[in-house]
Order: C-alpha cells, then structure tokens, then sequence
C-alpha cells in the first residue's frame, strides 16, 4: 500500500514547527511556486519514490502470475497441429486473408483470430505474428465469396469443448464445424490437392441479349440453352494457359497453366419466383478472379456478344478481353487431399482429411446463410443484372501479340500461386 498517512503526518508535524517557529503557514497547494522547504521537498521525493517502487512489485506480481497461468495452460493444454473446417458467409468482408494494421478492412480471419484468442486456444501475441501458430489457409477468398468447406491449418491448445468454445466468439455468419489432428509438417494449401467451387446464378445471364431484363421472374432457361452451356464449360477441362484470366500475367509465365478437372451446370431451381442454377467447377488451384472470368466468357459467347472461337484463342499468346462476373455468388465448396489422406489416413494415428459426418450440418448452414444472402442480394440489388450490361463494351475480336520480354516475364512472379477467386 502506498505511504501516504506517513506523508501526512510529517507534513502535519512541520507546519506546527513552522508555526512554533514563527514561521508563515501556506496551503500545500501553493508550495509548488517556489514556498516548499527543502525538508518537505525531502519527505515528498522519497514517499513519491516508494511509491513507484510499491507500484513495479504490484506489476511484476500480476506479470508473475499471468506468466503462471500461461505456464500452466500450455502444461494442462499443450499446442497440436490441427486443421479447423470452416463455413462463412462473405458479404461485408474484405476476403479470407487477415491483413494486420489495416482495421478498416475488415477479413474472415480478422474474426477466427481474435475467437482463437478469446476461448484460449491461442496465445494473445499470436494474434499479431500467425507464423507463431504455423497458420495458413487452404484457399485466398477473394472479396464477398463465401466457404462452405474451408480448411485452415494451426497449432492450438487442445481445450476441452474447442469447437464450441470458438464458436462462441464468432458471428453467426462464421462457424467452425470440424476438427482434426495432423502431422507436424502439414500445411493446409501446399498439402491441397485440388479445390472445387460452385457459382450460383440467375439463369438470366444466359438469355439472349436483347430479353428484356425487366422481366426477370419469366425468364426460364431452356434444356438446348442448358445444354450448350455444359458443352462450353467442358471445353475448359483439361491443362489450358489461363494468363487472360487473370490480372498480370505473362503467357510465357509457367504458373499461368492450370488443370481443370470438372465444370458443369446443374438443373435450374427456384428461389423466390427467380430461376436460378449452380455451376460447379474443380481444379488443382485457381488464380486470382480466374473462376468468374471462365464463367464470364461462356455467358458472353451463349448470349451472343462473343464468338465460340474466342475460347480457344485466350489459351494462346494473344491478349484477350474477358469479363467477369460478379463475385457474389461464388462459393468454396471443399478442399480435396489425396495424397495426404493415402499416406497417413491409415497410418492409425491420423485420421483422413474428409468431413461425411459435417455434410449435413455444412448443408444447413450453406441454407441459413449463404443461399439466402446470395438470393436477396441478388433479387434486391440485381448485381448480375447490372453486369449483362457492361458486356457491350468488350471488344472480343480485338487483340494483341504480347512481347516476350524480360519486363513482361516479370510481371507477376513474385505471387506464383494466387490462389483466390
């Protein structure tokens, strides 16, 4: 406790000396200007010193026993590598991917860390350095895409009833919805070996361009419409030079190919009176923005405003305009991991990196908050709607030879995967 009653008395003492002496009493306010004695300066400087002294061993006990608690959680809990599934709504975040000392722009792992933090799974300080915890995600979601099937990869303190403790200081809008261990070595994107997306839209997008786009609970597509679709979609299976689907990137740039194993549009449904359909689409990996211009392109070409043979022109050298379609509807379905899951899922200490027994619940979730955002956003804000009508302004015959320089080999090498739609 600080020394103040001893402080008093010694002040009190010496104005009866002063008094006894003759001397003028003045109010301790006005001592600072100039009327403290030497001897009052004295008691003041050394109460003023054990009280700072009496404040640091306050400080150090509570660093002491903050030190303690967290001695004793990493001994009762201590850090094992894990993967969390994860499912998320995108609309109001600025991507998956945590950007530090910029608030303002708000991202999915903005949230997952400070929940990661607040149920103890995590040291505080980790919040700031992730390298801390070996973290990293599967895939980059870009700005506005949701996740039903993202896996993140971590070191965390194994507590007791973790998902639920985490899901706790979460919005509604993001949950965690399965847990499991894995090697020390594992590494959620570089162990991913393929991803698959699914794009849900109104299937206005393919009427031809001269509907009349005021009347879009009438529009229904028909079975010969539908049909070309899935016949330009395949044309993307297989390994293709994607550099025209993307932002900077050379031709000659090797991580410009990629591998295309399934794309495809389902049967339409319909939600609130419109048509829409979902079109799924798997890969090895996927640059930045790369799913919404394959889609782009095929809406453009099936509505008449491209040529069927501008597709295979944008595989070659040339400079090709593709546009692409909103990011709205576009979703993280699942992450695939064979080669990981053949050689330790039977190893009888780890278990197989597939989630058969989440399904229903990633279901019920993608029903609560993903279809539904996705659906009112798009009947109230007519975000596709708004894009059909940029389409005229691409010039799809125009192109042009890219110079193979050392400036243009350059571009974009220093992000090799982009891996983010």
């Amino acid at each position: 406790m600080f020394r103040v009653r001893p402080l008093l008395s010694a002040l009190v003492n010496h104005r009866q000396t002063l008094k006894t002496n003759g001397g003028l009493y003045k109010p301790f306010c006005t001592m600072s200007e100039g009327g403290m004695d030497k001897q009052t300066a004295t008691l003041l400087k050394r109460t003023n010193e054990e009280n700072e002294d009496s404040a640091e061993k306050v400080q150090a006990a509570k660093r002491v026993k903050t030190d303690g608690e967290h001695a004793e959680d990493e001994k009762k809990y201590p850090k094992k590598k894990v993967v969390l599934l994860m499912a998320y709504s995108g609309k109001g975040y600025y991507g998956m991917q945590r950007n530090p000392g910029n608030s303002q722009f708000r991202t999915i792992e903005d949230d997952l860390v400070a929940a990661l933090i607040k149920s103890v799974c995590i040291p505080e300080n980790h919040g700031d350095e992730m390298k801390k915890m070996s973290f990293q995600r599967c895939a980059r979601t870009d700005k506005g895409v949701s996740a039903a099937g993202q896996v993140v990869s971590l070191k965390v303190r194994l507590i007791d009833d973790i998902i639920e403790k985490i899901n706790e200081h979460l919005p509604p809008q993001i949950k965690v919805l399965g847990l499991k261990r894995v090697t020390q070595g594992f590494n959620s994107k570089n162990n991913c070996d393929a991803r698959t997306y699914s794009y849900m839209l109104p299937t206005l997008a393919f009427s031809p361009k001269d509907y009349d786009t005021g009347n879009i609970a009438a529009f229904r597509l028909e079975p010969e419409t539908l049909q070309k679709v899935n016949r330009l979609f395949a044309l993307y299976k297989g390994t293709h030079n994607f550099h025209n689907f993307t932002s900077q990137k050379a031709p000659s740039d090797p991580s410009a190919r990629r591998y295309i194993t399934e794309m495809s549009c389902g049967e339409p449904f319909i939600r609130r009176n419109y048509e829409f359909a979902v079109i799924t689409v798997r890969g090895q990996s996927f640059m930045l923005h790369q799913i919404r211009k394959m889609i782009g392109l095929v809406i453009a070409v099936v509505k008449g405003y491209a040529k069927e043979e501008v597709m295979e022109r944008s595989w070659g050298h040339e400079k090709v305009d593709v546009p692409k379609a909103p990011g709205l509807g576009l979703i993280l379905e699942r992450v695939h991991f064979d080669r990981y899951n053949k050689r330790f899922g039977g190893d009888g200490l780890h278990e197989k990196l597939e989630w058969d027994r989440e399904e229903e619940e990633i279901k019920a979730f993608k029903e609560a908050h993903i279809y539904p955002t996705i659906i009112e956003t798009e009947c109230e804000e007519g975000s596709m709607v708004c894009w059909m009508a940029t389409l005229p302004i691409h010039d799809f015959e125009a192109t042009s030879i890219e110079v193979q320089d050392d400036k243009v080999k350059k571009q974009d090498d220093a992000d090799e995967g982009n891996d983010s739609d």
